[in-house]
């Protein structure tokens, strides 16, 4: 029986890792009612594991998990039918008499709740958490701290975002031509934020991830597919596809962090670096430039280092200046920093981590305060100018963020390298 339940978790966990955001956009596509949907789902799951260790794994556990999921979204509406009701509950029991369906024949309704998430009825800051939650399965508090708010918070904004689709009728539909770019940067940024996620777990270990970064690229693709004039799109996966390739040299062969300084260039891959490179030379010639082409740009640059050897830190500067112009985001000025170090010496980036310019302050902002690339920053630049106290103060401050073992353990490392002289402060 032990042995029954462990098939069938493992075989519900492939099943959410592959088919989550697809039978969610199905159902919900259907009913406007997103939140009935994972409603509907979460209880198919349920159902799995009770049913599978008793019954077997059936042979298309998809197709399986949404014929549950229809019929709980049947009892729902039932539940609550009155009037005007009657006639969806009247549709989805003619979908249940339907023939059974395949999972080759299940439709792909992904893009259309993606850009449904996107709508302008909804309000703009939940837009990309929105898109997470429903396509990839994130949880509230994932999400949260991707976004750097509480889970509370955003766990509301969701509730209410979910609520505001369903009441208002929001079309499940890829926009018009006209309608799309305005969308399509909510649409990105969730993109985005998920690869980031999933980069974040290079070892693909976190099963609550479900190899996010893979999900992110197949996303961009999608998207670039969709809209193969639109240069941020073919930005954005160009630069997920030179992140994702230096993956090999991100860990040592014991499972230690590599700095990208530090990496192996033979271990990075070729293909997907030319992939990249081309997408971005399409972006480029619609001279139309955005915060997605220059961040590949950036990637593009610390790559050169395999022809050249070397990395060009006045370019990738140059590069940020931009960037912040167009961004203005913390995560933005703190790579800048680090930059203008390599570039003009420790002192300056030190001082460009402190003051962004124009009376504005960066240490102003509070989100930083539990954010762990700008302690990390802060406490090696601290230390190439020797204020060991300081230094070792704010590497216990980005060691106790840190979530990955191996980076954590690459910050302790770099700590120690302070001597007797850091204290704790």
């Amino acid at each position: 029986m032990e042995n029954g339940l462990e098939i069938a978790r493992a075989a519900a966990e492939a099943a959410a890792r592959q088919s989550y955001g697809k039978l969610v956009a199905w159902l919900a596509a259907r009913t406007r009612d997103v939140a009935g949907a994972e409603d509907a789902l979460a209880d198919a799951f349920a159902a799995a594991l009770e049913r599978w260790p008793k019954a077997g794994v059936p042979d298309r556990p998809e197709a399986w998990l949404l014929a549950v999921a229809r019929r709980r979204r049947v009892d729902a509406i039932r539940r609550r039918l009155t009037g005007e009701a009657a006639r969806d509950h009247l549709r989805l029991v003619a979908e249940e008499m339907e023939a059974n369906m395949t999972d080759e024949e299940l439709p792909d309704e992904r893009l259309r709740l993606m850009f449904a998430c996107a709508h302008p009825a909804i309000e703009s800051s939940v837009r990309a958490p929105l898109i997470l939650q429903t396509i990839l399965g994130f949880d509230a508090a994932t999400i949260a701290s991707a976004f750097l708010v509480s889970p509370a918070t955003m766990s509301q904004r969701l509730v209410r975002a979910k609520s505001r689709i369903r009441e208002t009728g929001i079309p499940f539909r890829v926009p018009e031509r006209a309608e799309l770019g305005m969308r399509l940067d909510a649409v990105l940024e969730a993109i985005y934020a998920a690869f980031a996620e999933g980069w974040s777990d290079p070892a693909g270990t976190e099963t609550q991830r479900r190899n996010l970064a893979t999900e992110g690229i197949w996303l961009g693709r999608l998207v670039a597919s969709l809209m193969p004039e639109e240069p941020e799109a073919l930005g954005l996966l160009s630069l997920m596809l030179f992140a994702e390739a230096r993956r090999a040299a991100r860990r040592s062969p014991e499972g230690d962090f590599v700095p990208l300084a530090e990496q192996d260039i033979g271990l990075w891959d070729d293909t997907l670096i030319d992939e990249a490179e081309a997408l971005l030379s399409r972006a480029a010639a619609k001279a139309v430039i955005g915060r997605y082409q220059l961040e590949a740009a950036v990637q593009s640059a610390h790559t050169a280092r395999r022809r050249s050897g070397r990395t060009d830190w006045a370019a990738i500067r140059q590069l940020y200046d931009a960037l912040l112009a167009i961004a203005g985001s913390p995560v933005v000025a703190i790579n800048r920093a680090v930059a203008i170090a390599e570039a003009d010496g420790a002192a300056a980036g030190l001082a460009a981590l402190y003051v962004l310019g124009d009376d504005k302050r960066l240490g102003d902002d509070k989100r930083l305060a539990d954010y762990q690339p700008y302690w990390a920053a802060r406490a090696g630049l601290l230390a190439r100018l020797g204020q060991t106290t300081q230094a070792a103060q704010a590497y216990d401050q980005a060691i106790g963020l840190e979530r990955d073992p191996a980076v954590r353990r690459f910050l302790q490392q770099r700590r120690a390298e302070l001597g007797d002289g850091a204290t704790k402060g």
